[in-house]
């Protein structure tokens, strides 16, 4: 007597030739370059700064009070719109308000920083001569090209007496808040 199988149980979805999200498929990767590719043309080059943990890091307000950063700037290319700084007079005196939102390739910029961006980086775009903090990271992805984007939103460096410049620590960073980024 012959045995009757259901073909749905040798069948494994995470093999199958028309899986989108396949993180292995060459389709995807070449996705990705293509999308580096166009922040690469339509973009500009950029400085930045990886910031590190001091050891007076304040633990409520998640900063360091000195702000250590590298030494050397690592050159990426990223995309951004470049707005004029406007100053507004209000009751408290004059405030600038200039958040700036940069877009990265996520695989490009985690090859090129040997991590993500994270908040208290700082960014100098290649023809301006100013500085924005990194105050947010944000992923992007669009799932069935295989692309995913870092949105960093960073304001205005105002306090740039405060920044120290160091060399790279040489002990392994901790994990801040409980994050694993």
């Amino acid at each position: 007597m012959a045995t009757i199988t259901n073909p749905m149980d040798e069948f494994d979805e995470t093999k199958s030739l028309l899986n989108q999200f396949d993180p292995d498929n060459q389709d995807l990767k070449f996705m990705n370059s293509l999308d580096q590719e166009h922040i690469h043309l339509a973009g500009s080059p950029m400085f930045i700064y990886k910031s590190y943990q001091s050891k007076n890091f304040d633990p409520v307000y998640m900063e360091s009070k000195d702000k250590p950063i590298a030494l050397e700037p690592i050159k990426v290319w990223g995309h951004y719109e470049p707005r004029a700084i406007e100053r507004e007079l209000t009751e408290f005196g004059l405030t600038i308000e200039n958040d700036q939102i940069f877009t990265f390739n996520l695989d490009y910029i985690t090859r090129k920083l040997g991590r993500q961006l994270r908040s208290g980086d700082i960014i100098q775009p290649e023809f301006q001569n100013i500085k924005y903090k990194i105050f947010e990271v944000q992923e992007d992805q669009f799932n069935i090209y295989g692309v995913f984007h870092l949105l960093a939103s960073a304001r205005v460096l105002r306090d740039s007496e405060k920044i120290v410049k160091t060399k790279e620590p040489p002990t392994t960073e901790k994990r801040l808040g409980g994050y694993d980024r």
